[in-house]
């Protein structure tokens, strides 16, 4: 395969991002509702998907990064620069500290109200305002846009209350590949099943699947957007070196600006 055949970097549709994102949203509303159920396994206080965190820890990070990213669009449209958390990763640990000790009723009231921000915030279609500048990765309300939608669809799933992977659309998977590639270390390249011409590298660049060294590793599209989001896939990808079997390759960190430790798969 020549490396000519490789596609771009995928550009989501602003607006299939924003009506994707509110239907996540409503998702994990709906979600955290049920946790009201006395009959839902461990209810609030169970286990998430993230080590460490409970449900409830999951619900008031969604709202803290919904709310924080309505605060990048809203500044942005007065023409301003706003912090993305206050006190920075500090601001940010505390803020789901505090909002882990709420109730099923109080993080339900949290989320409406977060989707009524985010609806209000966010430009209208095709309005130029959606180039404006953030300081969200110094980039620009889509920026912060497509972040919500990585965030709450990716922290739907870990919120571990009956959303799975296959609530993963396409976009989301080739933009998690696309985000997440710099994971990568610099002899590995992913190959998706079905999807032939579809390379992913990481920061070196893109190596031939054939390289002396290079390991392969092989998947359908949202197992390995799982995979490289530190998640579980549903079924785990192949690696290949050589064309025999070896052990799939650590990854490095989230490419955040709030960075959790090596491995901390709470994004």
């Amino acid at each position: 395969m020549a490396l000519t055949d490789t596609l771009p970097l995928a550009v989501p549709d602003v607006e299939e991002v924003r009506r994707d994102a509110r239907a996540a949203l409503d998702a994990v509303t709906a979600a955290a509702r049920r946790l009201d159920d006395p009959t839902a396994p461990g209810g609030l206080a169970g286990p998430s998907a993230l080590p460490g965190w409970s449900r409830s820890h999951v619900l008031a990070h969604v709202t803290a990064i919904g709310e924080a990213m309505a605060r990048q669009a809203e500044v942005a449209a007065r023409g301003g620069l706003a912090e993305v958390y206050d006190g920075g990763a500090a601001g940010r640990e505390a803020g789901i500290r505090a909002g882990a000790r709420r109730s099923v009723a109080e993080h339900v009231a949290a989320l409406e109200a977060l989707a009524g921000r985010l609806d209000a915030a966010w430009p209208a279609a095709g309005s130029p305002d959606w180039a404006a500048r953030v300081t969200y990765r110094d980039g620009t309300v889509v920026d912060a846009l497509v972040a919500w939608w990585r965030e709450v669809r990716v922290h739907a799933v870990d919120l571990d209350a009956g959303i799975g992977l296959a609530s993963w659309p396409p976009a989301l998977g080739h933009h998690l590949l696309d985000f997440l590639g710099v994971r990568l270390a610099d002899d590995v390249t992913v190959e998706l099943a079905g999807e032939p011409d579809r390379l992913v590298a990481g920061p070196g660049g893109l190596r031939r699947p054939d390289a002396p060294g290079a390991v392969v590793v092989r998947g359908a599209l949202v197992d390995v957007a799982a995979w490289l989001a530190g998640r579980s896939p549903g079924t785990d990808p192949v690696a290949l070196r050589a064309g025999e079997p070896v052990a799939l390759p650590p990854i490095g960190p989230w490419p955040s600006p709030y960075s959790p430790p090596a491995g901390d798969a709470r994004a």
